[in-house]
């Protein structure tokens, strides 16, 4: 997937001239940079995906189709685990991280529908995660789900008023998960 595209490419993508994109990206419509020592623009692929939502520009190439979902877990066989599933079930586009941090940084560039979220991670706990993805308006949209083996009740409310969706108890029956973030996503099944 492309990160970075040339006025022209953004053109084609947006379908428009561009000269059109040129005169968004001078007056600030268009998020870019130029390119050091030339007058070349780049433009990066978060940046044009707002512009075209704003302006309301089909979506068309910039979109696969699948979904986007960033595993959040310190465990590598569940990380392998769920991404081999949901790469199978050919719906699901992946990322992992393995602590709050790494989680932080993948939602910024990745920009997942849908975060499958360890509680307890080396870093943080969960709820700090979630709370701070849910408290940025640029991340409103991001669904979370919780997964954990050791967790009391009191701790699963919390997380659901910190804005997770869902809960699932670790060791997990898969096919529930994957109903599990089916729903979550109002994705036919």
């Amino acid at each position: 997937m492309k990160e970075l595209y040339t006025t022209g490419e953004a053109a084609e993508v947006c379908k428009v001239s561009q000269q059109t994109i040129i005169r968004c990206f001078d007056s600030g419509k268009v998020k870019g940079f130029r390119v050091p020592g030339s007058r070349f623009r780049r433009i990066p692929r978060e940046n044009l995906i707002r512009f075209m939502k704003e302006n309301e520009i089909p979506m068309g190439k910039m979109e696969s189709g699948k979904k986007k979902v960033l595993i959040v877990d310190d465990d590598a066989e569940i990380v392998e685990l769920l991404v081999d599933v949901l790469a199978r079930d050919g719906r699901f586009d992946t990322r992992t991280a393995s602590s709050g941090y790494d989680a932080g940084m993948a939602t910024e560039k990745f920009r997942p529908h849908l975060i499958l979220l360890d509680y307890m991670l080396p870093d943080v706990n969960g709820d700090v995660v979630c709370e701070t993805i849910k408290k940025n308006p640029e991340f409103e949209n991001i669904k979370i789900i919780i997964v954990s083996g050791v967790i009391k009740q009191d701790e699963i409310d919390h997380m659901l008023k910190a804005g997770a969706e869902d809960f699932v108890k670790k060791p997990f029956d898969i096919s529930e998960l994957i109903n599990k973030i089916g729903d979550v996503l109002q994705l036919k099944q």
